[in-house]
């Protein structure tokens, strides 16, 4: 019997996905892997240092191992990186009742406003948001550009073939309408309107009495419980990114990310922030933090730093002296 599942994968001290065609493998390697083990995707959100999926299926551990070894083994043969990439396991929260689904899906599709990356979550490309009531919001095929198949093994494993069923952008990327259960999703939520409510609500005890209604011994989901495992999130500052707080001219992780890799490295060169030493990396960190006034746990992570109390002090910034955006 299908069980739902909502799995958070928090990269630690380091970044998951360091640029857009790391965010594209990721997903493809969801998406296979659902297919692979028989599960049913419902919603997923990925950010720069975390993961956020919501899933139904018998075969949770099987799903977990098929997804992320596929995933890391490309990052590790990319960046020149060994052992196991992020923490050890997914957090695993269990789903039970309709509004615990409805809420599930809702903080995981709302995570990049959470974290101030945008100021709706229709603005990020990277979650399964544009697969639902497309019709509704005007949303068809003529608006997407898809891949010629014969060119989809560029973005796929090794040894793995684009099932019919899918379909590829041209970035390469599954589209998330091919992948998604959007059906299933549909129906719970009923309407369109319904579903634009979920995202537009603010968090607060309303939703934790909404879960109450289901038949379920399990408690509340709460953002809080959603965002379990992953560091340096400040739950103030999420909140008040639901009412439009964040400075969205402040640089994500892809941007520094980007910065490091594409001219930083190559004069030292370095083809991947693994091969470097910690000295290096030091170096690096203050150089960003001075010249982009960043916040030295943003740059550390881009990094795959550990922060010490001395890099704080001479960098002039705290973790949260202003919005981390995370993607």
């Amino acid at each position: 019997m299908k069980k739902t599942y909502h799995l958070c994968l928090s990269a630690g001290n380091e970044i998951l996905f360091r640029c857009k065609a790391d965010f594209v493998r990721g997903i493809n390697c969801l998406c296979l892997a659902a297919g692979k083990t028989g599960s049913s995707l419902l919603a997923y959100s990925f950010m720069s240092n975390h993961t956020h999926i919501c899933i139904r299926t018998e075969h949770l551990n099987q799903f977990k191992r098929t997804f992320w070894y596929a995933y890391n083994r490309y990052f590790n043969k990319k960046y020149h990186r060994e052992g196991r990439l992020g923490e050890p396991d997914f957090f695993v929260l269990e789903i039970e009742g309709l509004y615990h689904l409805l809420t599930c899906i809702a903080y995981i599709l709302r995570n990049p406003m959470h974290h101030g990356v945008t100021g709706t979550p229709f603005g990020y490309p990277y979650s399964s948001i544009r697969a639902l009531f497309r019709k509704d919001f005007g949303w068809n095929d003529e608006d997407t550009q898809y891949l010629d198949p014969k060119h989809a093994y560029k973005y796929l494993p090794n040894q793995h073939h684009l099932p019919e069923n899918f379909k590829m952008d041209c970035h390469g990327m599954i589209v998330p309408w091919s992948s998604i259960d959007f059906a299933d999703v549909e129906h719970q939520y009923s309407t369109a309107r319904t579903f634009l409510y979920y995202m537009n609500r603010l968090s607060g005890e309303k939703w934790e009495k909404e879960q109450a209604e289901d038949t379920t011994a399990l408690p509340p989901i709460t953002l809080h419980d959603i965002e379990h495992g992953v560091k340096y999130q400040d739950m103030r500052t999420m909140l008040g990114n639901e009412y439009g707080r964040s400075n969205y001219n402040n640089m994500t992780d892809l941007q520094i990310c980007d910065q490091i890799d594409t001219t930083i490295l190559p004069t030292l060169g370095k083809e991947s922030i693994y091969q470097l030493s910690v000295t290096e990396k030091e170096r690096i960190a203050q150089h960003l933090t001075r010249k982009y006034h960043l916040p030295i746990t943003q740059v550390c992570r881009c990094l795959a730093l550990h922060v010490h109390e001395e890099m704080s002090k001479t960098s002039g910034t705290t973790p949260y002296d202003r919005g981390i955006a995370l993607k």
